[in-house]
């Protein structure tokens, strides 16, 4: 659990996203689905409120003018995905999103300068919004859906980490009252997320140093990798 917890977020450092997509399968296996969850919930408040200061000056960056509706939206969603926490298998969905996520890494592949207009982003915003924050209240991850959408604005480095932490840090400020009004938050799943910081404090910085040294070409790669990975982790059920 601790390397997983390290490696997740070496790679948040490096990429502004990764940590529960490496720690929660692994915290999913020791503890449950609802367990993991509400564990991770104090370290991606705190990793991306540190993430989104690091950037702040990014907020008001032209191509992101979506940011405000599809973060209400996503807010929204949340409520949603908490409820199918506790009440829907996840196979179904968590596969048509695997699908959806490798179309779009293939897309890329075969279109490496397509982007998404930002006029067509305004207007789908809101659905992203609320899609991602339903996947994240069912399943803890939204980056499928949320950092897709965002990495298909075609954003530079800095802004995409601002944005992808945005993004984290409020559907996880939003899932915390959530899970406890759902009943799945307990008081000692809070502490073992205190815990859970120390790893991932001493091994942030390490990601952030490393993506100092990529290249633009070169951290738009990272992230296809990344997003491909995680596709195929959806579809084959690993």
């Amino acid at each position: 659990m601790v390397l997983a917890l390290s490696a997740g977020a070496a790679v948040k450092g490096a990429t502004g996203m990764g940590l529960p997509l490496i720690a929660l399968p692994v915290l999913t296996s020791v503890f449950g689905l609802q367990h993991a969850v509400g564990l991770m919930t104090i370290p991606l408040i705190v990793t991306n409120a540190w993430q989104v200061w690091r950037f702040r000056e990014e907020a008001h960056a032209p191509r992101l003018v979506f940011m405000p509706w599809f973060l209400v939206a996503g807010a929204i969603g949340i409520g949603f995905g908490t409820w199918a926490l506790t009440a829907l298998p996840e196979r179904a969905l968590v596969l048509s999103l695997g699908i959806i996520l490798l179309a779009y890494v293939s897309l890329r592949l075969a279109a490496p300068h397509w982007s998404l207009g930002l006029p067509l982003a305004r207007r789908l915003g809101p659905i992203a919004g609320v899609s991602g924050g339903v996947l994240q209240g069912a399943t803890g991850i939204s980056a499928p859906i949320g950092v897709t959408f965002i990495h298909s604005m075609n954003l530079d480095r800095a802004a995409h980490v601002f944005a992808v932490s945005a993004m984290f840090l409020t559907f996880s400020i939003v899932q915390l009252p959530s899970l406890w009004i759902a009943g799945v938050m307990r008081p000692e799943w809070l502490l073992q997320g205190l815990l859970a910081l120390v790893p991932i404090v001493c091994f942030l910085p390490l990601g952030q140093w490393a993506s100092g040294k990529l290249s633009r070409g070169a951290f738009d790669q990272m992230i296809l990798l990344f997003l491909g990975l995680i596709g195929l982790k959806m579809v084959l059920s690993l």
